[in-house]
């Protein structure tokens, strides 16, 4: 008689998704909601000039404060989104958005657009930015950080492609009052899907980091009691004192300058210069977007196998000989060194983000969220200066030629000084 105890049989354990991923997919969501609006007001430019006179530099200063406040709101954001959770200020971020779409309807002066498209909007955006991909990539992945940092980046671009021929093709065949209500209504129904999904760490669903051993034990991330607004100060004075925080913030406002703020704002209108249709170049600005997207996620894949820096210098001097170009480029129709442009350009557009938001990890450690925070706020600078800069340059000669040469040149300067960032630890200053 056989003494063996029966062999119980293999426990098949089910794969499935893990949580980290779902959170991810609607983080990417509420920031393609978010970047219908960002990208709007240059399709709206052209109908708002044709209806109240009003001049190109008037219209480029709301869209200077919008973009400025979406990147000096982002620090404070990650802060509060520390202090009160990842889905209460998005959501109240979607709400602000919104509001400033529909409200905007009602403009009848141009400073009102300062109050609609540039302080609601702007501070909508900025609470959630690309300081909100990154803080969802620190906190729900331990493998894959660049790359899922690159497809969050990529939200933006995606909501640019998606919305921003829509936006021009009902303002200019219907009205752009209507593609503002439209952004107005994207913006909150993305709002019961973040409250209902997104969640502020894997510890809220009780597991562990994608990536994370399995021996890793479920852990909430600490709750700042510090003052949101003291706390993104206190970072800032502290990281001024360490020099790769300056060199970030150089590359990073020119990069602000020769996308949000050149290209974002005054290509369609650069190019209804020209003779194109708003439709054609909203178009042309949008399969940017596709290719921004492929560029951006292939950017974060890179950035988990090669040295950030490097990444930079290359990015920042591809996208300063297309910006070179572009002005022998533009013409009534759109023409194959045109569509070379746009491919070269997007995959450029910002590909800068994933190696960027590393090196603030590698360098700044814990306090890498916030630093991050105040990086891209001098992004958001750049772009604003370069937003109005442009505009007056325009009024003053006619066309945009002196501001594209500009940026090209700003684009040799971030280059340089990304080969000379230092990639090692910071013990910020107490």
């Amino acid at each position: 008689m056989s003494s063996k105890a029966p062999v119980a049989p293999p426990v098949r354990t089910r794969r499935r998704i893990h949580p980290a991923w779902i959170v991810a997919a609607v983080a990417f969501l509420a920031l393609l909601g978010a970047a219908g609006f960002r990208s709007a007001p240059s399709a709206l430019m052209v109908p708002l000039e044709a209806e109240f006179g009003w001049t190109r530099s008037e219209l480029s200063v709301p869209v200077g404060i919008n973009i400025l406040l979406f990147g000096l709101t982002a620090p404070f954001a990650a802060a509060l989104m520390e202090r009160f959770g990842i889905r209460r200020v998005t959501s109240a971020a979607l709400v602000l958005i919104a509001a400033g779409a529909a409200l905007s309807i009602f403009v009848t002066q141009s400073w009102m657009l300062i109050l609609t498209w540039g302080v609601l909007i702007g501070l909508g955006t900025g609470s959630m930015a690309l300081v909100f991909a990154a803080m969802v990539a620190d906190r729900w992945f331990l493998e894959r950080k660049g790359l899922v940092t690159g497809i969050l980046t990529a939200g933006s671009a995606t909501g640019q492609l998606v919305f921003l021929p829509i936006v021009a093709s009902i303002a200019e065949d219907q009205s752009w009052r209507y593609a503002s209500l439209l952004i107005a209504l994207i913006a909150l129904v993305v709002v019961p899907v973040v409250a209902a999904l997104l969640r502020d760490s894997p510890a809220d669903l009780g597991v562990t980091p994608f990536g994370s051993p399995d021996d890793a034990v479920v852990a909430f991330p600490p709750r700042s009691t510090v003052n949101p607004a003291r706390r993104a100060l206190s970072v800032l004075g502290r990281a001024a004192r360490v020099r790769t925080f300056w060199a970030l913030v150089v590359g990073f406002a020119i990069c602000g300058a020769t996308t949000n703020g050149l290209i974002g704002t005054h290509f369609i209108p650069s190019l209804h210069d020209h003779g194109v249709s708003q439709t054609t170049a909203a178009g042309l600005l949008a399969v940017i977007g596709i290719f921004d997207v492929a560029g951006t996620i292939a950017s974060g894949w890179l950035t988990d196998r090669v040295n950030p820096r490097i990444l930079l210098a290359i990015y920042y001097s591809g996208r300063g000989v297309s910006l070179l170009l572009l002005p022998l480029v533009l013409s009534a129709e759109v023409q194959p060194p045109m569509i070379l442009f746009v491919v070269v350009y997007g995959l450029d557009w910002v590909a800068t983000v994933p190696p960027t938001a590393a090196l603030c990890r590698e360098v700044f450690g814990a306090e890498g969220a916030v630093v991050y925070g105040w990086v891209f706020a001098s992004h958001q600078v750049g772009a604003s200066l370069a937003a109005i800069g442009a505009g007056l340059l325009r009024d003053a000669f006619g066309d945009y030629g002196g501001a594209f040469l500009a940026a090209a040149a700003l684009c040799a300067v971030a280059a340089v000084v990304s080969v000379g960032i230092t990639r090692k630890p910071a013990s910020l200053p107490a």
